[in-house]
């Protein structure tokens, strides 16, 4: 009955994605000064979901031709913004942060229903 509740898994993910947002937001703000440096992000949770059920990965090293799909998938974003060639703004770094702390805590919701759900399910039989 019990054996596959795919809602808390999907929560993990979740919140597993949002803290790696907001580490690639926190490493773009440590190198804001950095001449050349090229501010990262990751696509957004349902892009990166959707883009997992239709890309399979190599569970081993001969399977796939020996093919390992990635976990945290990052890619540049904006053009250089200052003279000295970087691309990171402040401001867009700190809505990066306010998004994944909202996403996060979507997330943990979406796990507490879930876990109260699951209780009411289980003291009712």
């Amino acid at each position: 009955m019990f054996s596959n509740l795919d809602v808390f898994s999907t929560a993990m993910s979740m919140a597993r994605h949002a803290g790696h947002k907001q580490a690639l937001s926190a490493q773009n703000i440590a190198n804001a000064d950095t001449p050349g440096y090229r501010a990262r992000d990751l696509p957004d949770f349902a892009t990166t979901v959707q883009n997992r059920l239709m890309d399979q990965r190599a569970t081993r090293e001969t399977h796939m031709n020996g093919s390992r799909g990635s976990l945290v998938v990052s890619e540049t974003r904006r053009e250089a913004q200052d003279p000295n060639g970087n691309t990171v703004s402040l401001e867009l770094e700190m809505i990066e942060a306010v998004e994944a702390k909202r996403q996060n805590d979507r997330a943990m919701a979406i796990y507490r229903n879930a876990m109260t759900l699951l209780r009411t399910a289980v003291s009712r039989t």
